[in-house]
């Protein structure tokens, strides 16, 4: 069963992991660039969740300066949770894409819109049919930059939310907390299995 109550559990009360980082060959699928640091010099990090994981990284590699990507869990308390463990709902963590991009070539306000306008960000533990904390959107803001950004765009965005009807934002905007990498089989998921589920929806709005 899904936790999909806003009181996730406590860092008492969460599931209690493990000291080992989860097993990750450090290559993309798709390009073969390195998905744990270090990276090369130039490139910056931004983490999201918006969702079922598969989808979301999907999102991000499709846009041109996006070097990598990953997929794993954050913004809870269980060190090195497993997939089975997060879907409980009692490590209090969401699925999160770890992007590395080239400021040069994409901007962090660019990466900011494909968040915004891939999926529903006001639907508080669940997007469209998947239910469960794990599924709760969030931009976890690697600098103080990235963290202003990330706040004057959820203000403008709310505006075209309200507009069509829509509710108040849910997305949790903070400070990144520890990124865990998911298991190597959620990696790239949808260019290893072109046909697997992805049930992102956006709202209609534009970021342009």
């Amino acid at each position: 069963m899904f936790r999909t109550a806003p009181d996730m559990p406590t860092a008492d009360q969460a599931l209690p992991g493990r000291s080992v980082a989860m097993p990750v060959n450090n290559v993309n699928f798709i390009n073969s660039q390195p998905i744990q640091a270090p990276f090369a010099e130039g490139l910056e990090i931004a983490y999201f969740a918006m969702g079922c994981f598969w989808g979301a990284e999907r999102r991000f590699w499709e846009q041109t300066g996006v070097v990598t990507s990953a997929v794993g869990y954050a913004g809870g308390h269980t060190p090195n949770p497993t997939y089975e463990e997060t879907c409980t709902g009692l490590t209090a963590h969401t699925e999160v894409v770890l992007v590395v991009f080239d400021p040069k070539l994409i901007s962090y306000e660019k990466l900011l819109a494909v968040f915004w306008e891939a999926h529903d960000p006001t639907q508080g533990m669940r997007q469209g049919n998947d239910r469960g904390s794990q599924y709760r959107s969030a931009i976890y803001c690697a600098n103080i930059e990235q963290l202003n950004a990330a706040i004057a765009s959820a203000e403008a965005v709310q505006i075209q939310l309200t507009n069509l009807g829509f509710g108040a934002i849910t997305s949790e905007i903070m400070a990144a907390p520890t990124f865990y990498y998911a298991e190597e089989y959620h990696q790239q998921y949808l260019a290893k299995n072109p046909g697997g589920y992805c049930g992102l929806r956006g709202t209609g709005i534009s970021c342009a």
